[in-house]
């Protein structure tokens, strides 16, 4: 009689109502967020398509700062996660504090740097574009700035209650955040005419609000992780080393990625305003039929930072390939769902037809292509990032990146003439290389062999 056949199989980590109570709510926070953005570019729209143009040039500098302090929060989430899977909370509240602690330095270093070079900036990165473009752009960068502090806070505090499996509470207050927002938005350029200062002023009050709540919250004691006496964090080195050991090779990864936007993004200026702002809207097309992949790829990570730390590899490939599934499934509806818009949002906001025209057939490319390969590329990266395959991911994602991405959409856009479109045909060939290559490395299971924290 085989005993091995009999023997009762372990329980999983997580149950079905769990995993759901942990992505359901990063989901409707992504979803939230960047449909405010989109209502955010409605609005600027129907002040001026340079207005459009300036934001969504803006918005690509900016984004690689955002994607910097997100890359670090993602190491908090890592080291934070492995240790509860020890169980080993004391650790992990010091993870937390140190977390907030390195968030606030660098952001604060980056905030002043970008205030006494903003003009150069620009200038070095988007040349000799319009004149009314550059001007609206300075404005924008300018007050978009302070918010930075704002941002890398927001990410830490929400990354620190991913660690725990609380996602409710992050998405409660991104909720009344981005209603702030859209209101503000609603009241600075309608009612008082402020254009794209007033878009400015009232994303960076949101952004305060989000940060300053969050900590607020992070000081209850009614928690399993929480962050108090803020002004009495002082520097540990094994933290903030372990934090960074995760979180740079993440950063690195999407500062490349970022990078090679701008990079594209210089080309598409080249190609006038109606294709700057046709970019512009298919990109935010793009991001929303992208939330609910992100949403899982975030979930997986603390639930495969839990697995490692527990000692339970043989999870961490169950849950992988399970996410992997749902997310096709999500990324299937939301595609669809932001082409069903497409056509609305574009006339609602006031675009030219020959821009709306261009930006409705990009996103039916994306809708096509994208459920089809993204879920490979991208979900299964959250994974290996979690268990401390960032090196790997840093390396794979920076070469298809610039080698397919950037090279030929430089190339369709400058030398074919192919316009915009050339952008996605780049981003596509860069999806699908990078779901083979990461695909393999997950059969391999190599990715298992890494020591994120000590015991």
């Amino acid at each position: 009689m085989n005993n091995q056949k009999n023997a009762p199989e372990r329980e999983h980590m997580f149950t079905n109502k769990a995993l759901l109570l942990l992505v359901l709510p990063i989901i409707a926070e992504q979803l939230l967020t960047s449909l405010m953005g989109m209502a955010d570019s409605m609005m600027v729209a129907n002040v001026s398509d340079a207005a459009l143009s300036a934001v969504s040039l803006v918005d690509s500098v900016n984004m690689l700062i955002i994607q910097a302090f997100n890359a670090l929060a993602t190491g908090g989430v890592i080291i934070c996660s492995n240790y509860i899977g020890q169980k080993n909370i004391t650790k992990a509240n010091e993870a937390a504090r140190q977390l907030v602690l390195v968030a606030t330095a660098i952001s604060v270093s980056i905030m002043l740097i970008c205030i006494l070079f903003h003009r150069p900036l620009l200038r070095l990165i988007f040349g000799s574009i319009e004149d009314d473009v550059m001007n609206a752009a300075i404005i924008y960068f300018m007050i978009t700035i302070i918010s930075y502090p704002a941002i890398a806070l927001s990410g830490a505090g929400s990354a620190i209650y991913r660690a725990q499996g609380n996602t409710r509470l992050p998405m409660n207050v991104a909720i009344t955040s981005n209603v702030l927002n859209i209101a503000g938005n609603a009241f600075l350029i309608y009612v008082m005419h402020l254009g794209v200062f007033g878009a400015a002023l009232a994303t960076t009050l949101s952004r305060f609000f989000y940060a300053v709540t969050l900590m607020i919250m992070l000081h209850r004691k009614d928690q399993m992780l929480s962050v108090r006496d803020y002004l009495k964090i002082r520097p540990s080195k094994a933290n903030i080393r372990a934090i960074l050991a995760m979180g740079i090779p993440n950063g690195i990864e999407n500062s490349m990625f970022q990078f090679g936007k701008l990079a594209i993004q210089s080309s598409v200026a080249l190609c006038g305003t109606m294709a700057i702002t046709a970019q512009a809207m298919t990109v935010i097309f793009e991001n929303v039929n992208g939330v609910g992949g992100v949403g899982v790829g975030l979930a997986l990570m603390t639930v495969v930072g839990q697995c490692l730390g527990a000692g339970r590899k043989d999870e961490v490939i169950y849950y992988m390939k399970k996410f992997v599934r749902w997310s096709y499934v999500v990324i299937l509806i939301s595609c669809l769902f932001a082409y069903a818009i497409a056509r609305p949002v574009t006339a609602l906001s006031g675009m030219n037809a020959e821009s709306a025209r261009l930006c409705v057939y990009m996103t039916g490319w994306i809708t096509i292509v994208k459920p089809i390969i993204w879920p490979l590329s991208f979900t299964t990266a959250y994974g290996l990032r979690a268990s401390g395959d960032v090196k790997f991911s840093m390396v794979v994602s920076s070469l298809t990146m610039w080698l397919c991405r950037v090279s030929l959409s430089t190339f369709l856009i400058r030398v074919c003439g192919m316009g915009p479109i050339g952008v996605w045909i780049g981003m596509f060939s860069d999806w699908t290389l990078r779901a083979i290559i990461f695909s393999i490395r997950f059969h391999s299971r190599k990715f298992l062999n890494h020591k994120i924290v000590e015991s």
